[in-house]
């Protein structure tokens, strides 16, 4: 059960706005304290915690369960006051570098298999590269040999795409868990676009 409580749960603002991921045990927890409402992201119906507690774990539904009841577990929540889109970061680290590259090699475009990728620096340490969003892409073992201790441009190997620090999104806080209902609710289009300030 320790583990379906740990599961990820879209969180939403009360425009509908994806705003973070939260465990199941906290999104329930905001459901029975008010502050959220659950969404069924087939009818987009919105549930309170007496509604949600009520309804039957269909067949092969994971739920949680005590001596009284049995609870579905929630995929997606929207909060009841909360309007705001918070500025996340997304942490610099070796999982999210292979997100953001896609598991792709930055330099020959090939998808061999995360065993056989690393990451490598843009400039070089030994010539002043630091390790940042800005200096670190994937790299195919082959290609990171060939490349070697020189930049792209000493090595005649131009890279894919300019190494960025990616905007936040969900699959950025959710780990090795995805979830097919998340994607009514986050679009591509909606977190490219620039917000107005």
């Amino acid at each position: 059960m320790s583990a379906l409580l740990e599961r990820p749960t879209l969180v939403l603002n009360r425009n509908w706005q994806p705003v973070g991921v939260a465990s199941v045990a906290r999104s329930l927890t905001q459901v029975f304290c008010g502050t959220a409402r659950i969404v069924d992201p087939h009818s987009y119906q919105l549930y309170t915690w007496e509604d949600w507690s009520n309804l039957a774990p269909g067949k092969d539904e994971p739920f949680i369960s005590s001596q009284l009841l049995k609870v579905r577990i929630p995929e997606v929540v929207s909060l009841v006051n909360y309007d705001r889109i918070p500025r996340n970061t997304v942490t610099f680290s070796r999982r999210n570098v292979f997100k953001r590259d896609q598991y792709m090699c930055q330099y020959c475009g090939s998808r061999p298999g995360s065993e056989y990728l690393t990451i490598d620096h843009v400039v070089p340490r030994s010539q002043g590269g630091e390790s940042s969003w800005e200096n670190c892409v994937l790299a195919c073992v082959d290609c990171n040999h060939r490349k070697a201790n020189r930049t792209p441009a000493e090595a005649h190997m131009p890279m894919r795409k300019e190494p960025i620090r990616p905007r936040w999104t969900p699959v950025y806080a959710a780990r090795r868990v995805r979830i097919e209902s998340w994607s009514k609710f986050v679009s591509e289009a909606y977190w490219d676009t620039e917000l107005d300030t």
